[in-house]
Parts: structure tokens; C-alpha cells; sequence
């Protein structure tokens, strides 16, 4: 009986201090970082990275700056837009995003970083800092077997095949079934008069 009571007050406890957590009255910012690959003719590979930056707390957050140095100049030469953005503010339940281009001519995995992203809290003297998800590892360059047009209609095929002939019998069966045939109508026609 103690312990269910000692239970009952932690759970409590639990729930007002995660309430007033909740209504605490500051940014939270969420950042989300994506790459995606493009081979071009010239033997180069392309990398377009997106940032979206969230602020997902209760007030806005001043100041904030974004900066993404992961991606090394021994690799990677920017193409277009710029790794690092500032924006004055950003407000409470906002979303703000940046994207750049870069390439690549060698060959190799690449693991990036999380982007850092610095902002200011009126109540607070110093920086917050927040990071964003780090983007999966890419295989730049890889040797990739060309895929043919309908490689993925057998894949199906070979995956699914079974179940789609077992379903269709059903149906065609069912069909058969509930639908009255030409012979029998014509028997019944034949009766009313």
C-alpha cells in the first residue's frame, strides 16, 4: 500500500515538474539536415544539402545564426549558396531553411557532421547553441550497376506474384459465383409470363 502511494506521488511530482517544463518560456529549436547525391557527365557528383531550423518552444529566439563547416574544401567546392546564414530572429512555432550546392570529384564515403546553430534568449547573456541531425553517411562517386526500366516491375513480380495470383483466383471465383448466368435469367424470364 506504501509503495502504491509513494508511486502515485511520483507520478505527480512527474507530472508538474514536466508541465511547467512545458510552459517554461523559451525557444526550442529543432534543425533538420538532408543531402541528396546527383551524378553529373562530367565525372563530378553533386550534393544538395537542405537545413530546416524549427522553433518549436514558446518565444522567439534573436540573433541566430547557422553554420555547417562539415563538408571539407579537400572534397567539396560550393557551387551555389553558402554554408553558414543568419536570420534576426526567429519566431516561436516558425520555420526557416537553407540550402547549398556542392561537388565532388573523389571517390570515397563521407560522414558529415551536425550543422551548429547559435541563438540568443533575451533572459540569458550567453549563446544557446542547438545542433542538427548529422545527414547519413553518402558514397560519393560509388560504382552504382545501371538499373533497367522494368527491374523494379520484377522485383514485384518475384515478391508479390504469388499473393496476386491466389487474390485474383479468389475474386474470379467470387465473380462466378455471385453474378447469375445468362441461362438462368432466361429461365427466370420465362416463369413470369
Amino acid at each position: 500500500m506504501a509503495s502504491r502511494s509513494l508511486m502515485f506521488f511520483v507520478l505527480i511530482a512527474l507530472f508538474l515538474i514536466s508541465s511547467s517544463l512545458a510552459t517554461s518560456d523559451a525557444p526550442f529549436i529543432v534543425a533538420s539536415k538532408k543531402a541528396s547525391l546527383t551524378r553529373l557527365k562530367s565525372g563530378a557528383e553533386r550534393v544538395s544539402v537542405s537545413i530546416d531550423i524549427y522553433n518549436r518552444g514558446s518565444a522567439t529566439a534573436y540573433d541566430v545564426s547557422l553554420v555547417d563547416d562539415s563538408w571539407s574544401q579537400d572534397v567539396f567546392d560550393l557551387v551555389s549558396g553558402n554554408t553558414s546564414k543568419s536570420w534576426e530572429r526567429l519566431d516561436a512555432g516558425s520555420l526557416v531553411s537553407h540550402s547549398f550546392v556542392l561537388e565532388s570529384k573523389v571517390k570515397g564515403m563521407f560522414h558529415g557532421a551536425p550543422a551548429v546553430i547559435k541563438f540568443r534568449i533575451p533572459t540569458k547573456a550567453a549563446l544557446q547553441e542547438a545542433f542538427s541531425t548529422p545527414v547519413l553517411p553518402l558514397d560519393i562517386l560509388a560504382d552504382r550497376p545501371p538499373e533497367k526500366k522494368f527491374e523494379w516491375v520484377k522485383r514485384l513480380l518475384a515478391k508479390y506474384g504469388s499473393l496476386v495470383s491466389v487474390i485474383s483466383i479468389v475474386v474470379l471465383f467470387v465473380y462466378l459465383i455471385v453474378t447469375p448466368s445468362k441461362s438462368s435469367a432466361a429461365k427466370g424470364s420465362k416463369k413470369k409470363r
